[in-house]
């Protein structure tokens, strides 16, 4: 009986990810098909083709903590989770250096250029993606999380799980998350009141506001969990931050894209 409840729930858990990773895939297209209109074009549309693919992997991600216990998910679900989530919040932080630098470019008088602009954003995803590496190759380096029992959560039931190995390394990869998180936060609100034309601020204030949520409550609810339950929760941590990121980031902007295509159309139909 509670190999078929297990069974149904892992079903449940591969459905929703294959369904929010079909989302992505479906907004990724869209955005590729109306590369040249403006809505697409402003922010650079290379960073939402990467913070897409990114959500993508990071919904495959949460697969590997469904599966079963063993050496190499135990080796490697904590480093694809660390390096998928720092690529997509420094695409994040990226977007919102754009914003902010972009005004500035623009300004009469201004000596700083746009290829200038795209150039260091790039160079905020590369440099914040190779520090969490490098973070996950100490941990892996000295005490990399290795295959465990729990013989304490269920009474005279043995269950496999993945002990994390170097706690403090697990708490680094997710302090370093969150101080990216907070930095994109902190900057998409101080300048959410620049023009209209650059209100991609206020889109990224509010969906940094969700993550951030979903992650601090993760901490003491995981800290409160025994094993099992642990990984069912950064399972439900990862699916609900990264679909409020997908829906509060590009369904505004399906949705601009959509109607103004439609409107667009009727006005050559009509004429």
């Amino acid at each position: 009986m509670n190999i078929m409840r297990r069974a149904g729930k892992r079903a449940v858990l591969v459905s929703l990810v294959i369904s929010l990773s079909a989302f992505a895939a479906m907004i990724l297209g869209l955005f590729i098909h109306y590369r040249d209109t403006p809505i697409v074009r402003a922010n650079n549309r290379n960073l939402s083709y990467l913070l897409l693919v990114s959500l993508m992997l990071w919904f495959f991600c949460s697969l590997i903590f469904i599966d079963q216990s063993s050496t190499v998910t135990c080796f490697l679900r904590q480093m694809i989770f660390g390096v998928v989530f720092s690529l997509a919040v420094s695409a994040i932080l990226a977007k919102t250096f754009i914003v902010v630098v972009a005004f500035e470019a623009i300004k009469p008088g201004s000596t700083l250029q746009m290829w200038m602009v795209m150039r260091l954003s790039n160079s905020i995803v590369c440099c914040g993606s190779i520090i969490q590496v490098c973070i996950c190759a100490v941990w892996l380096g000295t005490y990399p999380p290795f295959p465990d029992v729990d013989m304490q959560s269920e009474f005279g039931q043995i269950t496999l799980c993945c002990n994390e190995g170097s706690t403090l390394a697990f708490y680094c990869v997710l302090g370093y998350l969150g101080f990216l998180a907070s930095l994109s936060l902190l900057i998409a609100f101080l300048v959410r009141r620049l023009p209209d034309s650059f209100n991609e601020a206020k889109i990224i204030t509010f969906s940094m506001l969700v993550f951030c949520t979903v992650w601090i409550s993760f901490v003491p609810t995981y800290l409160s969990s025994k094993a099992k339950t642990m990984v069912a929760v950064e399972i439900v941590s990862i699916l609900a931050s990264s679909a409020g990121l997908l829906g509060c980031m590009f369904l505004p902007k399906c949705y601009v894209i959509l109607l103004r295509s439609c409107d667009h159309s009727r006005n050559k139909f009509f004429k």
